[in-house]
């Protein structure tokens, strides 16, 4: 019997992105799916865009009172789900029609409760940058803290084995607060398979300077996760080093 995935979408100001997005999640060949989109007051066209989808059943459409971020957003779609398999995807990404089937077959024929896949690069409209985007076999919780090796879009988590993940108001980096919750209830694997494709905006996270980068990282170490000065500033440092082994080992192209 299949089992329902929830696929957690949080959108704001993505109308030109997310039409290309739910096509992606509609031609899946596993159909027990539902798609929670939780937009955080977005001001251009998505409204429009969305309600044009919501004679399927499957997709539910939740707007927040106020602009409150990914991290609120992401929360109030998993308090709402009812899957037994959790799947995420941004509103600008793309998944292969076949990413939910061949990752839960992944998962289920390996007893594997976290897995991940590999993705590729797009630019703004939507060709392919060249580069294909990996990472190790086996995440485990110290791994985790390394780098955050998994690209939201790939991710699959068991809900009965994790639980209720909900993480911390950051505003940045609140995807991989969510990863280093789930990796201390279960191990993260990867499927060596290319099933998404990340779409590199002009402004995103992806392009800020390492200033910034390492502001946001303190942050997520110190206020998600609770640490102190000298270890968040310390797991900041051991970021940065696994950084660069990432773009020597796992990107490509």
């Amino acid at each position: 019997m299949n089992e329902l995935v929830s696929i957690i979408m949080p959108s704001y100001n993505t109308g030109k992105y997310i039409a290309e997005t739910i096509d992606s999640v509609l031609a899946q060949t596993y159909s027990d799916w539902e798609l929670l989109i939780v937009d955080d007051c977005s001001t251009d066209n998505t409204d429009e865009v969305v309600s044009k989808y919501l004679t399927d059943e499957r997709i539910r459409y939740i707007k927040n009172d106020k602009n409150s971020g990914a991290a609120v957003s992401r929360n109030r779609a998993l308090r709402k789900a009812k899957g037994k398999w959790i799947a995420f995807l941004d509103s600008d990404d793309i998944w292969e029609p076949d990413k939910l089937q061949k990752q839960i077959d992944f998962m289920k024929d390996n007893g594997y409760h976290f897995s991940y896949t590999n993705y590729i690069e797009i630019d703004e409209n939507s060709k392919p940058s060249g580069k294909n985007v990996s990472g190790p076999k086996r995440i485990t919780k110290n791994g985790m803290y390394n780098y955050c090796w998994v690209g939201c879009l790939t991710v699959m988590y068991d809900a009965e084995k994790v639980g209720l993940i909900q993480i911390e108001d950051i505003k940045k980096n609140n995807d991989y607060a969510m990863w280093l919750k789930v990796c201390k209830k279960a191990d993260c694997y990867l499927l060596d398979e290319t099933l998404a494709k990340y779409r590199r905006r002009n402004g995103s996270i992806s392009s800020h300077g390492y200033i910034e980068l390492i502001k946001w990282h303190y942050k997520l170490f110190h206020e998600a996760e609770n640490k102190n000065f000298i270890s968040s500033f310390a797991l900041t440092l051991r970021n940065l080093f696994f950084g660069i082994i990432k773009k020597i080992w796992y990107v490509r192209g």
